[in-house]
């Protein structure tokens, strides 16, 4: 692959790629570390992929895959997730942001991919290698979360 061509990726795919790690870690480094190992498993192997729409669930699977590595190294500190999210939070930081943070981690790759991506449930189910009803039943639970989670702030009127 090219240098121009990697970049040109990097430029169209990077902030779903970190976006989606992010979603899973809660940490910008962990994500950043995430984002750079997808880039490099793409240049290492080059994989066939057919067309736009194939290449970029082919990179948020290798995220979502990467991701779940990460988490379950073991020298991994985990953080109590209020010090980890203050610890953590990027510049957009925002209630809703927060409120996605303070998911379950089950829930917030999906919630990631299905309303920040726009993939349907039956593509996540296919990133995430899970069943298309345990991905509606993992959404319709977050988004019952993340309402009493909002409400009771005072953040949105629903």
């Amino acid at each position: 692959m090219e240098r121009e061509e990697a970049e040109r990726l990097v430029a169209q795919y990077g902030s779903a790629v970190y976006r989606l790690a992010y979603a899973r870690t809660g940490s910008r480094e962990d994500a950043e570390d995430v984002m750079q190992e997808v880039f490099l498993r793409l240049l290492r192997r080059g994989p066939e992929l057919n067309g736009e729409d194939h290449l970029r669930a082919w990179l948020l699977h290798a995220a979502a895959n990467c991701a779940n590595s990460l988490h379950r190294r073991p020298w991994r500190r985990e953080l109590p997730l209020e010090e980890g999210a203050a610890q953590a939070a990027p510049p957009e930081h925002n209630e809703a942001l927060e409120a996605v943070l303070a998911l379950p981690e089950k829930y917030r790759v999906p919630v990631c991919l299905h309303y920040c991506e726009g993939y349907t449930t039956a593509e996540v189910a296919a990133i995430l290698g899970k069943k298309e009803a345990t991905v509606r039943t993992w959404l319709f639970r977050a988004r019952g979360l993340l309402r009493d989670m909002l409400t009771e702030e005072g953040t949105y009127e629903l």
